[in-house]
């Protein structure tokens, strides 16, 4: 017997046990509107994407330990030691980027040709929640870098949930899992990105095929053909019949083309640029950090840094509120009429206006002019007007306490907090001692943290900083100061 003959007894065989040839056949066979182009592919590209996160993060396991003892060294292993390791990581890590990017593509698709319409509103709603799956995917797994940023990113995110009135704190102690950050938190975001947040992935993968199949492939939209929920259905079995394809092969080449160009894209970024380097190893007494999320999430950490401190806790409770009811009624408040983008201008210019925002969030997010400037240099003699005396070393008390990470003097320092260059024509000595022990929003008091010289010696060069401003800028900076 041949070979050929042999396996094609083999298959025989396998097929008559399991039958999956009959089940799957009239699946890949099922007709699809021959209309249907490369705009469809994104969703089975997001699928593929998610293939390869399951392949590589369960690679990734196996020499991985979750523990905050040996979570650092473990990834340091795998970077520089392991075979392909570092390769492994950057296919995960701009995996895990392609997946946001596709789904989001594919969303905005979604939305732009009225593909939520009747009878597609659940297909719809399940694909509202593996977008969410996806993001919680890509912000558990930050924290699994265990390094310095990935803690400080995960301290920040827990202390806006803490903001939300009434279950803030609970929301905050359930993401920490405890009061603080430590194995538990490690161990708590391990269980989500491996466990939890994938078996969610995979259910409503299912039911989101599932409902593609039996509802089948939105048709392109047309101009002046509104949906009606009353005659929809046999429109559409009418259009199969007159013009329809089998999904295999006729229409499934691009999905297949498309998906291999996204893995390639995947594999050349992974080894020419590599995952993102590890920071320091995590230490919570260390404030030198950079916590400032992946790409995906920074425009949303530039709308929590730009915000009013008083509006915060809204933010962060109205926008994803009203973000997911807007999901959630968006199928079902514009159920029937018309698809075509170029009768349903609202939809186009929502869209645009949406991507403007958050391009121009996330610009903003990238320059971070908020966040403390850790380069800071000493301030140089020249600019403190002496290098003698308790002048001279209250500056370079300023700069080795880290208030000038956060406060400029004369060009030089940090943004986060109020100009100090004329502080000295603002605030007395005794409000500026005040301030500096007690500190106040998003600064620390360094009661603890100064000898009675240390503190005289900054309030002293603190007096010294003055300038010809007007008063109502004064009055301005003085109030933002003591807010700060």
């Amino acid at each position: 017997m041949s070979i050929k003959s042999k396996t094609k007894r083999c298959l025989e065989v396998i097929e008559d046990r399991l039958g999956l040839a009959a089940w799957l056949g009239p699946i890949m066979r099922h007709p699809v509107p021959r209309a249907t182009g490369w705009k469809y592919v994104f969703g089975s590209a997001t699928l593929i994407a998610f293939v390869l996160q399951v392949v590589t993060g369960v690679i990734l396991a196996t020499a991985y330990v979750p523990s905050t003892s040996q979570a650092y060294s473990s990834l340091q292993f795998i970077t520089h030691d392991a075979f392909l390791g570092n390769v492994l990581r950057g296919l995960h890590y701009f995996g895990a980027g392609a997946m946001v990017l596709l789904i989001g593509i594919h969303t905005i698709r979604v939305f732009l040709m009225g593909a939520y319409k009747f009878p597609r509103e659940v297909n719809w709603l399940s694909g509202s929640i593996l977008m969410v799956l996806t993001l919680g995917m890509a912000f558990t797994g930050q924290l699994l870098r265990w390094d310095q940023t990935a803690l400080w990113s995960v301290v920040v995110g827990a202390e806006q949930a803490a903001r939300v009135p009434w279950i803030g704190t609970a929301i905050a102690h359930f993401v920490m899992a405890g009061d603080t950050i430590g194995g538990a938190t490690l161990s708590r975001f391990f269980a989500l990105h491996v466990f939890i947040l994938p078996a969610g992935l995979f259910l409503f993968i299912a039911i989101h095929l599932y409902l593609v199949v039996k509802h089948g492939i939105s048709e392109p939209p047309v101009p002046g053909h509104p949906v009606d929920p009353k005659t929809y259905r046999k429109e559409y079995e009418e259009l199969l019949r007159r013009d329809g394809v089998p999904f295999w092969p006729d229409a499934a080449w691009r999905d297949a083309i498309f998906g291999l160009l996204v893995v390639v894209v995947i594999a050349i970024l992974a080894i020419v640029i590599g995952p993102p380097e590890l920071g320091r190893i995590p230490d919570p007494t260390i404030l030198n950090a950079y916590p400032r999320p992946d790409w995906y999430f920074l425009w949303y950490f530039s709308v929590l840094a730009l915000s009013p401190h008083k509006l915060e806790p809204f933010i962060v409770v109205l926008g994803p509120t009203l973000f997911g009811l807007l999901l959630f009624v968006l199928p079902f408040a514009g159920s029937k009429g018309e698809r075509a983008p170029s009768r349903r201008p609202w939809a186009v210019g929502s869209v645009i206006i949406v991507l403007i925002i958050m391009w121009t969030l996330w610009w903003e997010g990238k320059r971070a002019p908020w966040s403390p400037d850790f380069t800071a240099q000493p301030l140089s003699a020249a600019v403190v007007g002496t290098s003698t005396g308790p002048v001279a070393q209250g500056a370079l008390l300023f700069h080795q306490k880290g208030c000038e990470y956060c406060h400029r003097i004369d060009g030089s320092g940090g943004r986060r907090g109020p100009d100090l260059s004329t502080v000295g024509e603002r605030l007395t000595k005794v409000e500026m001692t005040i301030r500096i022990l007690n500190g106040g929003f998003n600064m620390p008091g360094f009661a603890t943290a100064l000898k009675p010289g240390e503190l005289d010696d900054i309030v002293a060069f603190l007096e010294t900083r003055k300038g010809a401003v007007p008063r109502s800028v004064s009055n301005s900076e003085t109030g933002a100061l003591q807010k700060h």
